[in-house]
């Protein structure tokens, strides 16, 4: 498949992102489409954003749990890039904005130096972390109905839509990141709970393992930079009018409203 296609398929997720109108699966039409080539379209749209003046703040990791995994049929995670526009204002966000978002629990990890594959170790990771915090992702599909693979969500920026992230700095070394545990509530109800393993066994080694494929694509994990390091939980869907938070056992609480 030449770039022109790649280009084309881009294109189409950008605009479906901004109009709000999403389209089909690109791997049902794409067929031929490898997992290499949706990183390549995941990558026209992240540097068309960055020359319009658009910044990268961080990474997201996707995929981190075995129920996804399997979900898709897939037996690794993904990632995509987190740019400014992503980061939530005021811990509100305005539902029209976005197609069909869900709300996922995570552990972030801000970083004081940079990460660069490929042998990174999670004691790598905790050494060049600044601080952890709590935070909720809100993902996004510009497909329909989340009807995905793992080329579709890759290619589709690994289904990024908005982060928030809390006040509340930590030094990962105080803590065993494994054993953090985590409660999902919506309008005040507990919805789902879990802990840190539930992230590849550790959110560290998550992160570790984005340094280590991100270096395949000649991309390093940059200091100030955010990692969101995977869903602790089931995603859960949010509609305008409900509010989300996700409490900590170390890191406190962090929520969002979507008006």
């Amino acid at each position: 498949m030449n770039n022109s296609k790649f280009e084309e398929i881009a294109s189409s997720l950008k605009e479906a992102e901004k109009t709000c109108m999403a389209i089909d699966a690109v791997s049902k039409s794409n067929p031929e489409l490898e997992i290499k080539d949706a990183y390549k379209i995941q990558l026209i749209n992240v540097n068309k954003e960055t020359l319009s003046g658009k910044k990268v703040t961080g990474k997201k990791i996707g995929l981190t749990s075995i129920a996804m995994q399997n979900l898709l049929g897939v037996d690794q995670p993904d990632f995509g890039h987190l740019l400014d526009y992503m980061e939530v204002q005021s811990n509100k966000i305005d539902r029209s904005t976005m197609l069909q978002p869900k709300v996922e629990g995570e552990i972030a990890f801000v970083l004081k130096d940079d990460i660069q594959g490929p042998n990174v170790t999670i004691e790598d990771v905790i050494n060049a972390t600044d601080y952890v915090a709590a935070a909720i992702e809100i993902v996004d599909s510009r497909i329909t109905n989340w009807k995905i693979n793992i080329i579709d969500t890759i290619a589709d920026n690994a289904s990024s839509g908005r982060y928030v992230i809390s006040d509340k700095k930590v030094n990962p070394k105080d803590m065993d990141l494994k054993k953090v545990t985590m409660k999902l509530y919506k309008n005040g109800e507990k919805i789902n709970e879990g802990v840190g393993a539930d992230v590849l066994g550790d959110p560290a080694y998550a992160v570790a393992w984005l340094a280590n494929t991100l270096y395949e694509y000649g991309v390093v994990l940059k200091k100030g930079e955010v990692v969101l390091s995977g869903a602790i939980t089931a995603a859960l869907p949010a509609e305008s009018g409900e509010e989300y938070k996700a409490v900590f056992s170390e890191l406190g609480d962090i929520a969002v409203r979507f008006i």
